[in-house]
């Protein structure tokens, strides 16, 4: 098989060794960790998996512990939001303050207790920076496999950086010093860039079981996902759509429902946003991939308003207008708002045609990749699977 889109839904392969998994999860944001959670459970049923993660991503993951499935939690770096925008002086201060009063002994601590105890075979990162020193440090194959790497391993069109170029550079280059020197990169991703670097292969994206056993239908509601308070006018714009708005992530210490109008502020529920998600029109939200992909597998137009200062969220809007599963735009006012609206049945047209695989494809490949890696195959220089 050559670098680039591997076949979706491609057989599993079966393991024919026990092996001891060291899997990273990146803290910042859910979307690292719901993806984990599938690979997690299924390495898990086989193998004995040690997960590291930080931030709200833990709790998450920590619930699923199990006697093949330990979970611990790491200091790891966090980003500062403010009105919409990554703040970067605060973002770099914020880790400094955060290594230097516990992070960086808690994360020495932890590299200790798991080369006495746990003593992992093979690595697998999903972005996240400590698991990977750690198996370069101690000889072992690492494999990463995120969405993230799509900026540093594939080519994309001129017009589709147009006026983002510098950011683009900036992102590439963080990425690229994020996971370096890997066995092999998997990525996830919903549209195909041509593949610029060896040992790289692109999938679908993994999604939550409860997204691939939901079932579509055609609701008027609009499922709205907002973090950031950046807008003061947002409430008056989702009123002025006309229609009921399901919103999560604005108002987060919410115990209840709140309603205004048609306008009804939610608290975080997996099941419930499920099915909100289900049954909605079309999705309003900023370039989560997690969400874009969710939204694109249940056929829901979207609306992608990124976070200033996040090019890949920039990246992931731009390719979902490419592909006419939505709109994106630096800034969301009612305009904007009534062009979704308006072009609702195209977008839906366009989406009918979209692929879609559970996640069988990435799961598969990184099955066949941790039997060669394990077996002592190709060095990192060569893709054992090319």
């Amino acid at each position: 098989m050559t670098a680039g889109r591997a076949p979706a839904g491609a057989a599993e392969s079966r393991y024919t060794r026990l092996m001891r998994i060291l899997y990273g999860v990146a803290g910042e944001g859910m979307g690292h960790a719901t993806r984990s959670r599938v690979v997690i459970d299924h390495l898990a049923a086989r193998h004995e998996v040690q997960v590291v993660v930080s931030g709200r991503a833990h709790d998450y993951l920590k619930a699923r512990e199990s006697d093949r499935l330990g979970v611990t939690r790491i200091w790891g770096l966090s980003i500062v939001y403010e009105d919409n925008e990554v703040q970067n002086l605060r973002t770099v201060l914020s880790n400094l303050t955060g290594a230097f009063t516990g992070g960086l002994p808690a994360n020495v601590r932890a590299y200790f207790d798991l080369a006495t105890q746990f003593q992992p075979d093979v690595v697998v990162s999903d972005f996240e920076s400590w698991s990977h020193l750690y198996g370069k440090m101690h000889g072992l194959p690492v494999i990463s496999l995120d969405n993230n790497q799509l900026l540093n391993r594939c080519a994309h069109p001129p017009e589709v950086l147009a006026g983002k170029e510098a950011e683009y550079l900036l992102a590439k280059a963080v990425v690229k010093a994020k996971l370096p020197g890997c066995f092999h990169y998997l990525i996830t991703t919903f549209f195909y860039p041509e593949v610029s670097k060896p040992r790289t292969s692109l999938h679908p994206p993994i999604l939550r079981p409860e997204v691939v056993a939901a079932r579509p239908e055609a609701g008027d509601h609009l499922l709205v996902y907002q973090t950031s308070t950046s807008n003061p006018a947002l409430p008056e714009l989702l009123r002025g759509a006309g229609r009921e708005c399901r919103i999560y992530g604005l108002r987060r210490d919410l115990a209840a429902e709140e309603r205004d109008g048609p306008l009804r502020y939610l608290p975080f529920d997996e099941r419930r946003f499920v099915e909100d998600l289900r049954t909605a029109r079309a999705v309003v939200s900023g370039g989560s991939f997690t969400l874009m992909s969710e939204a694109i597998h249940l056929r829901k137009p979207m609306l992608s308003v990124p976070v200033r200062g996040q090019f890949e969220q920039v990246l992931n809007g731009r390719y979902l207008e490419r592909l006419g599963y939505g709109l994106t735009a630096d800034e969301l006012d009612g305009a904007l708002l009534g062009r979704l609206l308006e072009r609702l049945p195209e977008l839906e047209r366009n989406l009918a045609r979209a692929g879609a695989d559970g996640h069988g494809g990435a799961v598969a490949r990184l099955d066949a990749l941790l039997e060669a890696a394990v077996a002592g195959g190709p060095a990192a220089d060569a893709d054992p699977l090319a």
